[in-house]
């Protein structure tokens, strides 16, 4: 990692529209604390829906302009990204333990994924390309144009924020288009503002990015439905998820969407596996950021021959886990994003309970510390089984057979990531073929992020692909010119 011999950014209380900083025009301020003090980080006046125009229309005036540059000049300002974010990893780092309540191990984690996006998407431009069919017309030519598809909204979330808003924005503006971004009301910084000035010291030219920080009411329809965006990157939950569909595709003007929405990922444990890397699997998998992930696993399946030890050892490794400080390096656990989430988990705790769950492992909530909650003898119509939990409680779900583990998997309205444990790596995949999820990993953690692997999921965890090949799919257009080059025949 390079020494950061430049002075650590400033200003988080001002909106970056059309390519300056400005005070929000809004009655309402954003007041953002850290999870686990309290501490108040940045206090923003919050943006109006004349602000959010304006950066529509600097976004709009700015794009045509930099869709004609070369491949080479767009991938240098990328790089020249990728440059920033080395330098300033200790200060993204830091931002991120203080505002989303990473632990040190999250936040390096998804540094390590937010410059591997980065670094993916600089080779775009000279990725893109389009393609010559030919005709059943004597005399035709086809073409197949790969064009940006103008302004992109997007509206990031706040579990993931710094990694989850740069896989939309960068490869967004990698292949020419321009961006109108709306952070979580959580993390505005680390979700936005932050990007907003690695990408201005980067050089990329102004109206191009703009970050504008405001209310839901306020401006969170006014984004969606604005005349100028072509295409709507939504990462959050599946109830908002299906609003901004109904929004993009039910209003006076039709657009493009990428929703990547909620989980409920299986973690199956069959009878053969590794139980001791199954346990270290699980752990991790169920317990990275608080469980705040949407591939995080929400459901343990174990077969019933190995589902006693398989308990017995997962208990023991949980109880081993640091719960407090996120900026200390030993905590595996750190706090909940908000109080609201906080009491949505003392909710599924006492329902759980209610279901006849039997709850082996718990702890005192402590502010917005949560420690693990582990259930055994749940069944698959349970609450906690049923729906996303988004937090560090677990449910442990007992199938007779390898038949019976696939069909409780597959038992679930979401189908974003999934795994399977198997020491038969044939069965392995004949199984994970079997499982209705947009990824599977056998032998490993549903939550997995490649920037070159296709990302997404079917069912309700939402439509459209990031990464790779996939996202220059997205976030771009299809455009078809035939050349004539004889004169054709008409029938009159």
């Amino acid at each position: 990692m390079s020494t950061n011999t430049t002075s650590t950014y400033s200003d988080f209380h001002l909106q970056f529209i059309a390519g300056e900083w400005q005070t929000g025009k809004d009655d309402s301020t954003n007041t953002n604390t850290n999870p686990y003090n309290g501490d108040t980080l940045v206090e923003i006046q919050q943006a109006t829906k004349d602000q959010l125009n304006e950066a529509y229309d600097a976004a709009t005036q700015a794009q045509e302009a930099w869709a004609k540059q070369t491949p080479a000049a767009r991938a240098a300002v990328l790089y020249k990204v990728v440059n920033i974010l080395d330098q300033r990893q200790e200060e993204i780092v830091d931002w991120l333990i203080k505002e989303s309540g990473s632990t040190r191990i999250k936040a390096m984690v998804e540094f390590g994924a937010t410059r591997a996006i980065t670094l993916e998407a600089a080779t775009f431009p000279n990725r893109v390309h389009g393609e010559i069919r030919p005709s059943n017309t004597p005399g035709k030519e086809n073409f197949i144009y790969r064009e940006p598809i103008g302004v992109v909204a997007v509206i990031s979330p706040w579990n993931f924020p710094l990694h989850l808003t740069q896989r939309s924005i960068a490869p967004a503006l990698a292949l020419g288009n321009a961006v109108v971004l709306k952070p979580a009301s959580d993390t505005p910084v680390t979700g936005g503002l932050l990007l907003a000035k690695v990408f201005e010291e980067a050089g990329l030219p102004k109206g191009l990015l703009n970050v504008v920080v405001g209310s839901g009411s306020e401006i969170g329809d006014a984004i969606v439905e604005h005349k100028a965006s072509s295409f709507v990157s939504f990462t959050g939950s599946t109830s908002v998820g299906k609003h901004i569909g109904e929004l993009a595709n039910g209003g006076e003007h039709i657009k493009q969407v990428a929703l990547e929405l909620g989980g409920n990922s299986p973690f199956v444990v069959l009878k053969d596996a590794d139980i001791d890397q199954a346990v270290k699997a699980a752990v991790f998998g169920k317990f990275l950021h608080q469980g705040q992930i949407c591939m995080a696993i929400n459901r343990i399946i174990v077969e019933n021959e190995v589902y006693d030890e398989f308990v017995e050892r997962f208990l023991s490794h949980v109880k081993t886990l640091q719960v407090g400080d996120p900026n200390d390096q030993g905590t595996a656990i750190g706090p909940i994003i908000n109080e609201k989430q906080v009491q949505s988990l003392r909710d599924k705790i006492d329902e759980a309970q209610k279901e006849g769950a039997k709850m082996l492992l718990s702890g005192e909530i402590n502010g917005q510390l949560v420690p693990p909650h582990v259930f055994t003898e749940v069944t698959r119509e349970m609450d906690i089984a049923y729906n996303e939990i988004f937090g560090p409680l677990i449910g442990i779900i007992r199938a007779k057979n390898e038949e019976d583990a696939l069909s409780i998997a597959n038992d679930s309205m979401y189908g974003l990531s999934s795994a399977v444990f198997t020491a038969d790596m044939q069965k392995g995949l004949r199984f994970a073929r079997g499982i209705r999820a947009g990824m599977t990993h056998i032998n490993d953690i549903p939550v997995n992020d490649e920037s070159n692997v296709a990302f997404g999921g079917e069912k309700n965890s939402g439509i459209g692909r990031f990464n790779g090949e996939w996202v220059l799919e997205e976030f771009t257009r299809t455009h078809w010119i035939s050349m004539q080059n004889e004169p054709r025949e008409y029938p009159f």
